[in-house]
């Protein structure tokens, strides 16, 4: 598992720059490849610092460190995908083809849950289809336990990944019009191939990924002929009880777009509380930090402008939060 998160942080960081060319969903501000590498690297570096056996204790580690450092969108979306994850594998010091299949689908339900607004065409869809694959690979074995089982749910869930990734063109209009497949598709799916890689030592051809569509060097950054992204991306940690949290999920819902919530961590039996990773995108910040400070006391509030680095001109990004960002970082 630790070779997993340092494989799939090595493959973002080759790849980075390419998926940045190609973010134009949800907004056209190219860092999706940014934002899942410095996230996917928060839990990477966790993982390598945390002792024991316990592949749940590890990975949950990994993505609570990975949801407090998340990077926009996509960086949010990886940390719930990981945490998740990580549950499925609880007091468990080996991994069979059975438990990769519980815990991709865990991992999609926890995925579609967080989103208020979610979007086929997208990673959740490529999660979807990666549980669906590895569960269809993991009961067609005849020795569930068996190394043989878990290597064909490793090549159902990569298999059914990349068909998922090229579908995802078609599947959104402003993907098909720009004839580029989803960046945070891809991302996901170089993430699912590092799995694969430190398993079986196979991962995902570079030929391979040169067919999607847009993702070739030589291809044009299709961000940069989007319209201009506007507006802000707000992200915080604040602790509020389930109903609170689902208020205000549904407040932030009437004053932006792209709202995540997810909780980090565990429930405190005794208060009913716990704390959430709240992610929105807005034109009024004022509006949307109001209606947070009413519900709690947020921590870690950063605001990023939605735009590309192109847009952005000279800002230099800062590390780790801040009260104010202003490099373009969102999906």
């Amino acid at each position: 598992m630790r070779r997993w998160l340092a494989d799939a942080e090595t493959a973002l960081g080759n790849h980075s720059d390419r998926l940045d060319a190609i973010n134009i969903f949800p907004v056209a501000d190219g860092d999706t490849g940014t934002n899942l590498y410095h996230t996917v690297r928060a839990a990477s570096s966790t993982a390598a610092e945390t002792p024991g056996t316990d592949l749940g204790k590890l990975l949950g580690a990994a993505g609570q460190a990975a949801m407090e450092e998340a990077w926009g969108n996509s960086g949010t979306l990886f940390a719930v995908f990981l945490d998740a994850f990580a549950a499925a594998l609880a007091g468990q010091v080996r991994m069979s083809g059975p438990m990769l299949a519980r815990a991709l689908h865990r991992a999609q339900i926890r995925a579609w849950s967080a989103l208020s607004d979610p979007v086929g065409g997208t990673m959740l869809s490529v999660l979807e289809a990666a549980a669906e694959g590895a569960a269809a690979a993991s009961a067609a074995s005849a020795d569930e336990d068996s190394n043989v089982a878990l290597a064909a749910a490793l090549d159902g869930a990569v298999e059914a990944a990349l068909g998922a990734v090229v579908a995802t063109e078609t599947q959104l209009g402003i993907l098909t019009s720009a004839h580029v497949v989803d960046a945070g598709g891809v991302g996901l799916l170089l993430v699912l191939a590092a799995l694969r890689t430190a398993v079986l030592g196979e991962g995902i051809p570079e030929d391979t990924l040169e067919t999607l569509h847009g993702f070739r060097v030589q291809d044009p950054h299709i961000h940069g002929s989007q319209p201009e992204a506007e507006g802000v991306e707000i992200m915080c940690t604040i602790q509020l009880s389930p109903l609170d949290a689902a208020g205000l999920r549904q407040r932030l819902d009437e004053v932006g777009d792209s709202v995540i919530m997810s909780p980090v961590g565990a429930f405190d039996d005794e208060s009913g509380v716990c704390r959430w990773r709240v992610h929105v995108h807005v034109v009024d910040p004022e509006k949307a930090l109001a209606l947070i400070g009413a519900a709690g006391e947020p921590e870690r509030v950063a605001l990023t402008e939605l735009r590309s680095e192109s847009q952005a001109g000279e800002d230099a990004p800062s590390d780790g939060f801040t009260e104010e960002r202003t490099r373009g970082r969102s999906a």
